[in-house]
């Protein structure tokens, strides 16, 4: 990520002009010039001394200027600029937070929660929303039960802290008995509870390796199986993508190459699972990533602003993708606020 702008960087009438051209592109769309912030904007400044400003500002890297126009528009720098420190977060208004609270309340069914919730997300943001599964790998073991289901046929039931239930069915070689089963569970519960899945499955040889060779041959198949048990190996293709109509509304993506453009993103689960991966561990309050800050160069045009949802010690994230244009202080607080209600719903 691009480094900080500095407070310092700019006086007081620099971040009021940038502030204005900002928030007015965001809002039009098109490139904005002195005469039209003069006029509309309640600046008190001359449209001779805006114009220097701009082209101070333009000088600095903060504006740019499209050679079709007479007006400026942001770079990467001035949009974050304008987000660390000129721009307003709005409240949601009462609507759209009963229709959030409406829709998600009383959905017991996980899955269906996150579904619903990036549905609610693209529909209100009009931006591509992701909203990813937990995972699994960030959450302590609780305890593990293994059943017997046939001859050849047991069921693991691992639990993590946090209500989190992961099941697998593995094949063994011979029937083993009830006893040795609870035997067998007894000793990892003992040696794997409220370690993180992560640190098990990179350590679970030598935490078993004195008993590895018991008669059952379980411990054995475990210690081959790790990935697959501490670890959710869907997890990379498990989230929840929507907004994809409503993205296409923003005006720029109005012909056909542009709208290729986005529907190819769209397309690429492997660009958005980077895209993700890079904002999660930033994302413990909220994460933004504007154009070139972005790590995939596809994303130029793009930004992306991330948070976490929480249950236990599993967090998920919650995602907007649009324009770099997009209404930042108004998502933020949208984004924050779906977070928060799949935290609560969730736990």
């Amino acid at each position: 990520m691009s480094a900080r702008p500095k407070k310092d960087d700019l006086n007081e009438r620099d971040r009021v002009v940038l502030r204005h051209v900002v928030q007015n592109f965001i809002l039009t769309a098109n490139p904005v010039g002195s005469r039209f912030l003069a006029k509309n904007c309640g600046l008190n400044l001359s449209p001779a001394t805006i114009r220097n400003l701009m082209a101070d500002l333009e000088e600095r890297g903060y504006l740019i200027h499209p050679h079709t126009s007479a007006g400026r528009v942001p770079t990467d720098k001035g949009y974050r600029v304008y987000v660390d420190m000129l721009m307003n977060i709005e409240h949601l208004t009462s609507k759209e937070v009963e229709k959030i609270e409406r829709k998600l309340d009383n959905v017991e069914d996980r899955e269906v929660l996150l579904a619903q919730a990036s549905d609610l997300l693209g529909n209100i943001s009009s931006q591509l929303s992701i909203v990813t599964n937990p995972q699994l790998a960030t959450g302590k073991f609780d305890r593990l039960e293994i059943i017997s289901i046939s001859s050849n046929r047991i069921m693991i039931i691992i639990t993590i802290q946090g209500g989190i239930i992961k099941t697998l069915v593995m094949e063994i070689r011979s029937v083993v008995s009830r006893d040795k089963l609870d035997t067998i569970a007894q000793i990892l519960n003992e040696r794997l509870h409220g370690l993180p899945l992560r640190e098990i499955r990179q350590t679970f040889s030598d935490r078993v390796r004195d008993v590895q060779n018991e008669d059952t041959g379980l411990i054995r198949l475990f210690v081959e199986s790790v990935d697959e048990l501490f670890t959710d190996i869907r997890e990379r293709d498990r989230f929840y993508l929507s907004g994809t109509s409503d993205i296409l509304k923003n005006p720029e993506f109005n012909s056909p190459e542009k709208i290729r453009s986005v529907i190819e993103l769209i397309d690429d689960k492997e660009i958005i699972i980077h895209v993700l991966e890079s904002q999660s561990e930033k994302a413990r309050d909220i994460a933004i990533s504007i154009g070139n800050e972005n790590p995939e160069k596809r994303m130029k045009n793009y930004s992306v602003i991330t948070t976490r949802y929480v249950i236990g010690d599993i967090y998920g994230t919650v995602s907007v993708i649009g324009p770099k244009r997009m209404n930042y202080s108004r998502i933020i607080p949208l984004v924050d606020h779906i977070a928060k209600t799949i935290t609560q719903r969730a736990s």
